[in-house]
C-alpha cells in the first residue's frame, strides 16, 4: 500500500497565498482571506497578511467564531469559476466560503475516469454547493446531487444557473444520504461513478444522525451495490477525524475488491504560492475500474 498525495494547485480564482502559525492566508476572485489552520505548525513565509477578512474561532471546542471584515466584502457572495463550472463564494457561519478548492484534482480526475463514456450516470452524496455535480454535468455526465440540506441544494441549483447548466440532466434532491442510497439498492439502480465526501457528523432533513465511524461501512456497502463491472470509478474524502487512509484503503478494498480495477489511498494538499509547500487537508480513497490519472 503506497500512499498518494492529490494535490490542489493555483488557479485564476483560488490560491493558498501563504500558511503558518495556525492561520492561512487565501485568495478568493479578489478578495483574501485568513482562517484558523491547525495544520500549518511552521512560520509563515511573509509578515504581510493583509486580508479583506478574518474567520476568527471561539473559544469553545466545538468550534464556532465570527468573521471580521477590513473592507467590504458582498454578504451575498461573489462568482468564481473552475472550467466551465462556475459558482458563487461567499463568507458562511461555518467558517469556509461555500465551496472546498483542495477537491479541484477530484473534479479533474473523476472527468478522466468518465473518459469519452457516452451519457455516463453520477451520483454525488453530501454534493453541498454542487461544484462536483457541475464538473461532471459539463462533461456531459446524468448527475444525481444529494444533500440533507435545503439550502445547500438551492445554492448548488444557482451555480448551475451561473454555469449555464440549468437545464442539463441533474437530479437536485434533498434527502439523507443512507436512506437514498439504500432505496436506489431496492430499485435497482446503478452508476458510472459515485463521489462520497460525507461529514464526521450530521443530521439528515428529518433529524437522521450521521457518524461517521458508525455509518461509513454500511453506506460503502450499499454504495458497491449501485456499481458494477463497466462502472468507473467511486471517490471517498474524509475531513476532521482521528483516522488513516490506509483505513479506508481497506474498507473499499472489501468492499469493491470484487469489482476488479484499483484501490487507491492518500491525502489531499493545497499547494502554497509563497513557497511551494504543502498543507494538507484531508485524506481519500478511491476505486477505479482501471489506473488513470
Amino acid at each position: 500500500m503506497t500512499l498518494q498525495t492529490l494535490i490542489a494547485e493555483p488557479w485564476a480564482d483560488y490560491g493558498l497565498v501563504d500558511c503558518g502559525h495556525g492561520r492561512k492566508l487565501e485568495r478568493y476572485g479578489r478578495f483574501r482571506f485568513i482562517r484558523p489552520e491547525p495544520q500549518a505548525l511552521w512560520a509563515p513565509a511573509s509578515a504581510d497578511w493583509r486580508a479583506d477578512g478574518e474567520f476568527v474561532p471561539g473559544a469553545d471546542e466545538d468550534g464556532g467564531g465570527r468573521w471580521q471584515f477590513a473592507t467590504p466584502v458582498p454578504r451575498e457572495g461573489w462568482p468564481l469559476s473552475w472550467h466551465e463550472a462556475r459558482f458563487t463564494a461567499q463568507t458562511t457561519p461555518f467558517r469556509h466560503l461555500g465551496f472546498f478548492p483542495d477537491m479541484a484534482p477530484i473534479w479533474g480526475w473523476m472527468r478522466g475516469q468518465l473518459g469519452d463514456a457516452p451519457a455516463p450516470s453520477c451520483l454525488n452524496l453530501f454534493g453541498y454547493t454542487g461544484v462536483g455535480t457541475l464538473a461532471l454535468a459539463a462533461r456531459g455526465a446524468q448527475m444525481v446531487h444529494v444533500d440533507a440540506s435545503k439550502k445547500s441544494v438551492e445554492a448548488a441549483r444557482g451555480n448551475a444557473a451561473l454555469s449555464g447548466l440549468a437545464d442539463a440532466p441533474v437530479r437536485w434532491i434533498v434527502d439523507d444520504a443512507t436512506k437514498f442510497v439504500a432505496r436506489e439498492v431496492r430499485r435497482g439502480r446503478r452508476y458510472d461513478g459515485i463521489l462520497l465526501d460525507p461529514p464526521k457528523y450530521g443530521r439528515g432533513p428529518e433529524g437522521e444522525v450521521w457518524k461517521l465511524e458508525e455509518g461509513l461501512p454500511g453506506l460503502i456497502a450499499d454504495c458497491r451495490r449501485l456499481l458494477d463491472r463497466e462502472s468507473r470509478f467511486l471517490f471517498l474524502t474524509v475531513y476532521a477525524v482521528r483516522m488513516s487512509a490506509l483505513a479506508l484503503e481497506e474498507l473499499l478494498r472489501q468492499a469493491l475488491g470484487d469489482l476488479g480495477g484499483v484501490v487507491e489511498a492518500g491525502e489531499l494538499a493545497v499547494r502554497e504560492e509563497a513557497r511551494g509547500l504543502l498543507l494538507p487537508t484531508a485524506i481519500w480513497a478511491r476505486w477505479s475500474r482501471g489506473a488513470e490519472g
